[in-house]
């Protein structure tokens, strides 16, 4: 049975844009909690790659791994993920490959198979180009040799990227990605902080078909969270509505700024859209330093995960760094 002295903190942020703020005050949200982050000994620091949302500035993702790195010194930094049907695998591999050659042993690179966007916006983002099921595995194989050390007779190689070896996790919400990520002998990340369902079929599923690899010996898992901490209960609750009007927006199709946190929030509304949000939200750990510890040894306990990666949506950014501190110090009772 895991204990929180078998786990890692991490981090994943979707660089929120704030209501009445800036893309520029976004960004530099997103540095000041990476660097907060690191204080409390977080091991990785991930973003998110969406596209055309008004509420989320990380559509560059690769620009936002170099801006992380850059302003901070020993936490790791990634994608999570790169949304690998978006993109060329050479084109990946170079631009991962150099943030490896600038900030060695700290980049990862996380892949998903998803578009992170709308129909239209994915057509300007592939163009013409139509994706079978067939193409991501195939394509995850293209992007492990780019990145591996430069065969002799190859005829394409990324430069930067050949022999970097830039750590490839698999990211998924559903079986497919997890029995890739177990077949290829590949860290797994499940997506539970926005799709929960299929969290523990997909866990078995991925340990019971793993492959061990020259990448990776035994299964390794990383699940998300979405947390709200704060010194009590009903304050973090209050907190949370800011996530929930989020989720609300996800779920009737309007993708708005991240909102001040409103009272009885949940209160007000249908219970068919309570249950919609409660769905959404099954990982969601939301509470005071008691209420949090109990939480994350509750998911702990259930998905034995190797590393827990917090999503955490507070609306004040100081009271954000304040969330991960109290969540820090919860694990570390």
């Amino acid at each position: 049975m895991k204990t929180f002295r078998d786990i890692s903190l991490s981090m994943l942020d979707l660089v929120a844009v704030r209501e009445g703020g800036s893309v520029a005050d976004a960004l530099a949200i997103s540095l000041r909690t990476a660097r907060h982050a690191e204080s409390l000994g977080f091991k990785r620091y991930w973003l998110a790659e969406h596209h055309n949302m008004a509420g989320i500035a990380s559509s560059a993702t690769a620009v936002l791994v170099g801006y992380i790195a850059g302003g901070t010194t020993r936490i790791r930094v990634g994608s999570g993920g790169v949304m690998l049907p978006n993109h060329a695998p050479l084109v990946v591999a170079e631009a991962f490959g150099t943030l490896a050659e600038l900030y060695p042993n700290r980049i990862d690179l996380g892949l998903g198979r998803a578009p992170g966007t709308d129909r239209l916006t994915m057509r300007a983002l592939r163009r013409d180009r139509v994706e079978s099921e067939d193409d991501f595995p195939r394509e995850v194989a293209e992007l492990q040799r780019l990145l591996a050390p430069a065969e002799p007779g190859q005829q394409v190689i990324a430069m930067p990227g050949a022999g970097t070896n830039v750590p490839i996790w698999l990211l998924g919400s559903s079986l497919f990605s997890a029995r890739l990520a177990a077949q290829r002998g590949l860290p797994y990340a499940f997506a539970s902080h926005f799709a929960p369902r299929l969290l523990l079929p997909a866990l078995d599923l991925y340990r019971s078909e793993f492959r061990p690899s020259a990448t990776l010996a035994q299964p390794h898992v990383m699940i998300g969270v979405p947390l709200i901490a704060a010194p009590t209960d009903e304050e973090a609750e209050f907190l949370a509505s800011s996530t929930y009007q989020r989720v609300l927006g996800i779920l009737h199709g309007e993708r708005s700024r991240l909102q001040a946190p409103m009272d009885d929030f949940k209160a007000k509304l249908h219970p068919q859209e309570r249950a919609a949000i409660d769905d959404f939200l099954a990982a969601a750990v939301i509470g005071g330093p008691q209420t949090v510890r109990d939480g994350l040894s509750a998911l702990l306990q259930a998905t034995a995960a190797d590393e827990l990666i917090l999503v955490s949506d507070v609306f004040d950014p100081d009271l954000r760094l304040r969330s991960l501190e109290i969540a820090a110090k919860a694990c570390a009772a």
